[in-house]
């Protein structure tokens, strides 16, 4: 059975067994919520041995092929460009479809937290480039400790006394691998409980509407993105006749991003994917998913400069000015960027830095979305998913690091 229809499975009985459970039931949200960090955490257990170890043996390699310039030159231009046109699409699909005014009720101003952009920089990396390997989050120091000791041993002086820490690497890396292709397998499985707590928890907020049109929003820009826009970039730029391979190799990844809005736990299954049913080659999968996980948060971005534009038309009936677009913009691009230490909840806070930062009397005007913020990081989780897959397949493309099967033969 294939891996995508193992998550779909469990998703649709997540769903039946959240209907089932009494909205009330203080006792079933604790163990719901006590089983959905257990699992979580069982699913990410494995992530940062693996990104270390595929990390040295992907630079080492690259560096010693001479394909490292090219590999970085192509992964940071779609980093970039990514980015760069997600924030612009989520700005442009609410302006021009404003939807329906969220009702204000309460006060919202009695929980205000501030949030620093100094933090979130010294979120990225830790106080040691051991204690990364110790904590799941730290994908980004995880990576870059794994590039010095890459770069290092592939030194043509230094070959042979580093060999036996290459090889070592490539041991783990493998072993590794093996481990998280059996984790995937268990999460297919846990998937059942993760949706359930998700439907769970937000089957009110869900029933409500009231944020029926800002859903529908994200899942056409989604839509949009992954079934139109990312195949045709594939279709062009890598001159594949059937680029929507990559999306059906991507099903399985974007179930589980979207449950658990996760990022480090989406990077296992799409390492995964991409080498199995894409055939991306280790040297490049070792090198672009972490980066992509790290940097390429365009979709978290795109559904915090739409959340922040509606909490505005919410509050105001005024149209927006060129000035302030602009400047949500370049909060939501610029910031997005700076998320790598924040695997979930990601996007929100990215919500509440536009905020802060827009000042105006907004400062605390997060807090109206804030019962849907996991709805808003799940999708935000998603849309970056589909950037890593489809962005990690064209630079294997592109520097020709990658063997393709069959869909037969996929996963």
């Amino acid at each position: 059975m294939k891996v995508w229809i193992k998550y779909f499975i469990g998703i649709v009985l997540g769903v039946i067994c959240a209907l089932f459970l009494p909205a009330s039931s203080v006792k079933a949200a604790e163990i719901l919520s006590f089983l959905t960090d257990l699992f979580i955490r069982i699913g990410r257990y494995i992530v940062i041995p693996l990104i270390f170890a595929s990390g040295i043996v992907a630079v080492n390699k690259l560096r010693s092929s001479k394909m490292i310039g090219k590999t970085v030159l192509w992964t940071f231009l779609i980093i970039v460009v990514s980015s760069l046109f997600l924030t612009l699409m989520g700005i442009i699909s609410i302006v021009l479809f404003r939807l329906p005014r969220i009702p204000i009720i309460g006060d919202t101003t009695s929980e205000v937290v501030s949030i620093d952009i100094k933090s979130l920089i010294l979120s990225l990396f830790p106080n040691s480039a051991f204690e990364s390997l110790i904590q799941g989050t730290f994908v980004g120091a995880a990576f870059l400790f794994a590039f010095f000791i890459g770069w290092s041993s592939s030194s043509l002086n230094e070959t042979n006394t580093f060999k036996p820490i290459t090889m070592l690497a490539d041991s783990l890396s493998q072993l590794f691998y093996n481990i998280a292709s059996f984790f995937t397998e268990i999460l297919s499985v846990l998937s059942v409980a993760i949706m359930c707590y998700w439907a769970f928890t937000y089957k009110t907020t869900l029933s409500s509407g009231t944020y029926t049109p800002m859903m529908v929003m994200f899942m056409i820009d989604f839509i949009v993105i992954a079934c139109i826009i990312y195949p045709v970039i594939i279709r062009y730029v890598c001159h594949d006749p059937h680029p929507y391979r990559v999306l059906y190799a991507s099903l399985a990844p974007f179930m589980l991003s979207f449950i658990s809005g996760d990022m480090n736990l989406a990077l296992g299954i799409s390492t995964l994917h991409g080498k199995e049913s894409l055939g991306i080659r280790r040297r490049v999968s070792g090198f672009t998913y972490p980066l992509f996980s790290i940097f390429a948060r365009g979709g978290s971005a795109l559904v915090a400069s739409i959340s922040f534009i509606l909490i505005m038309y919410s509050y105001s009936s005024l149209v927006l000015k060129f000035g302030q677009i602009m400047l949500i913009f370049l909060i939501a691009f610029g910031t997005s960027f700076l998320l790598g230490g924040l695997p979930t909840g990601g996007a929100f806070v990215l919500l509440t830095v536009i905020c802060q930062k827009y000042g105006q009397g907004f400062e605390s005007s997060y807090l109206l979305l804030k019962p849907a913020a996991f709805i808003i990081c799940s999708f935000a989780t998603l849309i970056d998913t589909a950037t890593a897959m489809f962005g990690s397949y064209i630079v294997a493309s592109k520097t020709k690091m990658i063997e393709y099967h069959s869909i037969k033969n996929f996963i």
